[in-house]
């Protein structure tokens, strides 16, 4: 699942609309859920949706879009886990779409073990971040709890002790892009959004 929802407001516009060079960061997030091994994908949309569905290859997709995306993560999260409509699917693999450098490995280690009881988090420097991965039984658990920008945190802190951390340092660069300093080191955009008539 990628959270693509966000207004953007510190870097000047939607989080799903932000571009390396001429392509949008989107698409890499959904290229490296794939190339990993995860799918069905879940995109979930709200800001800049329209332009993001225009600018981004969403094929083969589930798209859903946040109408409140001003309300923070925790409604994306629940929209998210909600239209996964697979019964199959036993864990989803979460990130949000500001994290240029995710790599196929750390989602690959994160998704080792993709058991419904299962609590993965990736770790930078000791610090839990993205990707995470949670299992089916702890869904609702999560929808509950996560509200405005916590997203899953009240309840991963409520089940610590059920979380495997696995260190993805080596491999992977955990830092989101959320300052117009980052998005220059990145060499990232975020083209003007185009108004309708």
């Amino acid at each position: 699942m990628i959270i693509a929802a966000g207004g953007g407001r510190r870097i000047g516009g939607p989080e799903a609309l932000l571009h390396q060079g001429e392509k949008p960061l989107l698409d890499r997030a959904l290229g490296t859920l794939r190339a990993a091994g995860c799918g069905p994908v879940v995109v979930v949309l709200g800001a800049g949706a329209e332009q993001a569905r225009q600018s981004a290859d969403l094929t083969g997709a589930r798209i859903v879009v946040n109408r409140s995306w001003g309300t923070g993560i925790g409604s994306s999260m629940r929209l998210g886990l909600g239209a996964i409509a697979d019964r199959d699917v036993e864990a989803v693999v979460v990130i949000p779409v500001d994290m240029p450098g995710l790599t196929v490995q750390a989602i690959r280690r994160v998704a080792a073990l993709p058991y419904p009881d299962a609590l993965v988090c990736a770790t930078y420097n000791g610090l839990r971040g993205y990707p995470m991965l949670f299992g089916r039984r702890h869904w609702s658990g999560i929808a509950t709890l996560a509200n405005a920008d916590v997203g899953a945190r009240p309840y991963l802190l409520a089940h610590k002790r059920q979380i495997v951390d696995i260190a993805c340092d080596t491999v992977a660069d955990g830092s989101r892009v959320d300052t117009p300093e980052l998005m220059a080191l990145y060499g990232l955009t975020v083209p003007p959004q185009r108004v309708g008539v």
